[in-house]
């Protein structure tokens, strides 16, 4: 009876490693190789999403590097959106753009990280800015943007590759007011498209001295646009202080009383209003500081000064930090712009940058 018992143990030990191995085939299965690799993705409106938004020019490459290098979990992918002129009521999409997000958004995706998904207005080859732009017929705009533009991106790519958000347009000055025409482009979007959708709305002022610019906050934090989206989205390029270095602290201070031409505007409370006013998140789908003197003043401008100065747009991001984390209404930020680290990339984080993001 011992050496039956004896000799059944090897059989035994066989058996055991052979179930341990179907279950770790079929814990592989389920984790990787049914996924194609996929690393799990939180959605969205869990809050904390740290992203970066792409140069139109970017190399997958180096997008693939710079997420890893900054611990991004997100990414804002754009597609061009070829516009002849600034008055222009007719466009297209870029079939190399199209193409080349079809490219990304899967690899993004393997490796953990949400997508945002975004038609970016290249006016003229990129010579203008899209803040100005003002097409002729409004009617015909919102028809192309919806056809050409929107559901195209939905059939194409959103749905297809499980895209988990949808800026339905950009810092579109001349056009956001038409508020009963993007009511309708969204209700519309909806039927089509089982994702977030959002819109992003450009930086304002507001001054105490200006009873103008307060109305048009007013009517920008009324619009019923906002009603439509599942988060609202802002290009954080605020003016906050006039000098060409600031410290964190003074930095801190201008966001809530921004000091340039003595404005006083409390951009943070700004913020917190638009927000509870629709009682839905807030993201900085743009924030972005050029790596030279002056960022603090013209963090819109490229180049507001010729001297380089990585510590001030460190110091920058660590503002924002320190004032908008842990705020329950913030969903999370955008980094401008990574994805293309040429001369003439003034945004590009520095390394003190990247410190600051990191940590974030």
């Amino acid at each position: 009876m011992a050496r039956r018992i004896h000799g059944e143990k090897p059989v035994l030990l066989a058996a055991a490693a052979v179930l341990l191995l179907i279950c770790a085939i079929i814990w592989w299965w389920k984790n990787e190789g049914a996924g194609g690799g996929d690393k799990v993705r939180q959605p969205l409106l869990s809050g904390a999403v740290r992203s970066g938004n792409l140069s139109v020019d970017y190399e997958i490459p180096q997008v693939l590097a710079d997420a890893e290098r900054l611990s991004l979990n997100a990414v804002n992918v754009p597609v061009a959106v070829r516009i002849p002129d600034l008055t222009a009521s007719d466009f297209e999409l870029d079939p190399a753009s199209l193409d080349k997000a079809r490219e990304l958004i899967p690899k993004l995706h393997q490796q953990g990280m949400r997508v945002l998904l975004e038609p970016y207005p290249w006016i003229n080859n990129g010579s203008e800015v899209e803040t100005k732009w003002n097409p002729q017929h409004k009617d015909v705009f919102f028809r192309n943007w919806n056809e050409k533009v929107l559901r195209r991106l939905v059939d194409e790519l959103a749905e297809p590759l499980s895209v988990e958000a949808l800026v339905a347009g950009s810092n579109l000055e001349h056009l956001e007011g038409e508020s009963g025409q993007w009511v309708e482009l969204l209700k519309g979007l909806r039927t089509h498209y089982d994702g977030l959708i959002t819109f992003k709305t450009n930086w304002w002022y507001t001054a105490v001295w200006d009873e103008s610019s307060r109305a048009n906050f007013t009517r920008k934090r009324d619009n019923p646009l906002w009603a439509e989206v599942d988060f609202i989205s802002v290009a954080a390029y605020f003016e906050l202080a006039e000098r060409p270095e600031n410290t964190v602290g003074e930095l801190i201070s201008a966001l809530g009383r921004t000091e340039v031409y003595d404005r006083e505007q409390d951009v943070a409370g700004e913020l917190e209003q638009l927000t509870e006013r629709w009682d839905k998140p807030y993201y900085f789908a743009e924030l972005g500081f050029p790596a030279r003197q002056y960022a603090a003043k013209e963090p819109w401008n490229p180049s507001p000064s010729s001297i380089f100065d990585g510590d001030e747009q460190a110091r920058l991001f660590q503002a924002y930090r320190d004032v908008f984390r842990g705020r329950s209404h913030f969903l999370g930020y955008s980094v401008f712009a990574i994805g293309e680290d040429g001369s003439d990339k003034h945004y590009y984080p520095s390394q003190k940058s990247v410190e600051i993001i990191r940590s974030w």
